[in-house]
């Protein structure tokens, strides 16, 4: 008996790289800065991340091939400070969040430590297509 993996099941036309999507957001398991994402709405959503110490210039949010990703780069300026303790580090982060199709980005905001990136999900139109039939009856 042959075992069909989710992407080659015969029900599931079209949906093969949903199989490479969910391996490729499987790899991406770093714990740095912690996230929470809820849904505020039917069609909205929240990620929300922890980013004490950064400044909004040291963010960057882009979408790149429907996948979010939020770099930050702090700048290591210690100048003459002299630590006894240094227990906050200034490093880079880069956190990725895979986007369904229809889902946008519809804002980002900064209060507190905290980065708001504000999702929207656009609900398509049900659209019924009626499909001629062609007769092959005519052919010799």
């Amino acid at each position: 008996m042959t075992k069909l993996s989710f992407g080659t099941h015969p029900f599931l036309l079209g949906f093969e790289q949903l199989e490479r999507l969910v391996e490729r957001t499987a790899k991406t398991a770093e714990g740095y800065p912690p996230f929470n994402i809820e849904a505020t709405s039917e069609n909205a959503y929240r990620i929300t991340l922890a980013v004490a110490g950064f400044r909004e210039e040291d963010l960057s949010i882009t979408v790149e091939d429907r996948q979010l990703v939020i770099r930050g780069r702090q700048s290591d300026d210690i100048g003459e400070r002299v630590f006894l303790h240094r227990g906050i580090a200034a490093r880079a982060f880069q956190r990725s969040f895979v986007l369904a199709d229809g889902v946008e980005v519809a804002g980002a905001s900064m209060e507190h430590g905290l980065l708001h990136i504000d999702l929207r999900r656009s609900v398509p139109e049900t659209v019924v297509q009626t499909i001629a039939i062609s007769s092959r009856s005519g052919r010799k």
